[in-house]
Order: C-alpha cells, then structure tokens, then sequence
C-alpha cells in the first residue's frame, strides 16, 4: 500500500523559511514523479511543485519559482520541498501525492493519487 506523510509544517514569520518532507512507506519513491499542492480555507487545491523520476523538476506557480525548491533524498525514500522568504500567502495546508502517469506531473490534482493528510504552513507576524 503506498503512503506518504507530510511533516514540517508549522508557524513561522514573514521572509521565514521552513522545509517540508514527504516520507513514503509501502513503495520505492525514486520510481515515481512527486507533487506538493496546498490548499488555504476557501480556496481549491493548487500545485505548487512536482518532481520527476528523474530528479527534474517544476514549480508551477509564478510566486514561488524564485523561492520553493522541490528535491528528493532516495536513501531516505523522501521528497522534500524547501520554501524561502515566505509570506501570509503561501499560508494553507501542504499535501504530496503520486502522479497516475509518469512523466507527466499535472498540476491538475486528480492526476495524483495517495495524499498524504497534509501539514499546516501558517506565515503570519
């Protein structure tokens, strides 16, 4: 069965950074393309970056390119998003999930499958 879990989240001041991981159990991650999505209250869920098989990558959204950095770390089946210089509107909840196709990496949410349950980012002073 593959699961993730999002850990690294928590409250942090504006210009703060934090670093996100996605741990995955049940399966070998460096096989499969991984996403990170976050959703504030009231809001869709929206990509924000996604990372290949083969260790390239993408941010989706024009806010973050310049500061979120999405990696993985196969000996510890994890992937890990690195977020810079945040703001109040990068607050919400963070989730990683695994692409139905690979090498694809949609940022259209219903192409991934096995959602972690998520960790809280809150930028606030």
């Amino acid at each position: 069965q593959l699961q993730l879990v999002e850990s690294g989240g928590g409250l942090v001041q504006p210009g703060g950074s934090l670093r996100l991981s996605c741990a995955a159990s049940g399966f070998t991650l460096e096989y499969y393309d991984i996403g990170w999505f976050r959703q504030a209250p009231g809001t869709e869920r929206e990509g924000v970056s996604c990372i290949f098989s083969s260790g390239s990558s993408i941010n989706y959204l024009e806010s973050v390119k310049d500061r979120f950095t999405i990696f993985r770390d196969n000996v510890k089946n994890t992937v890990y998003l690195q977020m810079n210089s945040l703001s109040p509107e990068d607050t919400g909840v963070y989730y990683c999930a695994v692409s139905r196709i690979q090498g694809m990496c949609s940022q259209i949410s219903s192409t991934f499958h096995s959602w972690g349950q998520g960790t809280q980012v809150t930028v606030s002073s």
